[in-house]
């Protein structure tokens, strides 16, 4: 296993939000949901996409949108129209003064807009989950980055068109996983640009010799891995192991596999009901205590209080 896929195979979607958005201009929507992430796609029509103290970039049909929460953005068909919109938590739309647009703005099943035939048309999937290995994601992401679509094009975009509308039995997780394979792919062509400045464990995964250290580390968590252990594995002396990991990574093997360990154990956490001991021993830690000791060194707080849910600690933030 790569980090990429170790990094989306615990926050999947679960029950995303959806829709497909059809506008007349002018229009403008502020967007502060504080969702982790969101993907857009631009089927239509030209669109502007404002960070919060940031300079406009105009998106135009095939170009794809990561957008990185909690800061807000706004998206409109000039950097000009005044936000008619504002999309708050729980995906809740209202007009700037507070008045709800919950039917005024309902176009059917995730259907949403202000014209059915508009010509501003847009498939929208927004991520709600907050777990800790998609912190270690985000992290490497701007707050808006977008992937041309003259550099990178795929069909996925035109079956998620043709689900997005359907209210079929099973509908949701078809959806969940066309959103995770679409953002997977998103993903892959923004860091692979030329120009990308791709995390290092991205960059690593094509190393001879780190590569495959990372995929050990990813493939067994619970494995008690050395230093000593993983040069082995891969064929090469332990200083050289230790040197190439820390420059291509930008820490040392060890502390790199504590923190997904850490960030394993955060998602086990939340996503299942798993006893502390069993999530401890899946990560690698001997035991419960010792697990606790390294979790609140690393969060900030212990593991029953990050459990509990938001609001409990600095590491509950998302």
């Amino acid at each position: 296993m790569d980090a990429l896929t170790d990094l989306l195979d615990g926050p999947r979607a679960r029950g995303a939000f959806l829709l497909r958005a059809s506008l007349t201009p002018p229009w403008s929507m502020r967007i502060q949901d504080e969702a982790p992430l969101t993907l857009l796609s631009m089927v239509s029509d030209d669109a502007w996409l404002t960070p919060d103290g940031g300079e406009p970039r105009r998106v135009s049909p095939g170009d794809m949108v990561i957008f990185r929460g909690p800061d807000p953005y706004t998206v409109g068909d000039d950097p000009a129209t005044e936000p008619q919109i504002v999309v708050h938590p729980g995906q809740h739309c209202t007009t700037p003064d507070g008045t709800s647009l919950a039917e005024a703005m309902d176009l059917g099943v995730r259907a949403w807009g202000n014209d059915p035939d508009g010509s501003a048309v847009m498939l929208v999937g927004t991520y709600q989950m907050r777990g800790a290995i998609t912190r270690r994601l985000l992290a490497a992401l701007p707050p808006i980055a977008v992937v041309r679509g003259d550099t990178w094009k795929s069909p996925l975009v035109d079956v998620l068109g043709e689900e997005i509308g359907k209210d079929e039995p099973g509908q949701e997780i078809v959806l969940d996983r066309l959103l995770d394979l679409l953002l997977i792919g998103t993903l892959r062509a923004w860091f692979s640009r030329p120009d990308a400045e791709a995390p290092g464990w991205y960059r690593a995964h094509g190393d001879a010799i780190v590569g495959p250290a990372l995929r050990l580390l990813h493939d067994d968590l619970s494995h008690p891995w050395t230093v000593a252990d993983l040069a082995a594995e891969v064929g090469v002396s332990r200083a050289a192991l230790a040197q190439r990991f820390a420059k291509l990574i930008g820490e040392p093997p060890m502390s790199y596999l504590t923190g997904i360990r850490l960030a394993q154990a955060a998602d086990l956490l939340r996503e299942s009901d798993a006893t502390l001991e069993a999530v401890a021993r899946r990560v690698g830690y001997g035991n419960a205590f010792a697990l606790s000791t390294a979790f609140k060194r690393e969060h900030g707080v212990s593991p029953q209080e990050y459990r509990a849910g938001p609001g409990t600690g600095p590491a509950a933030g998302g």
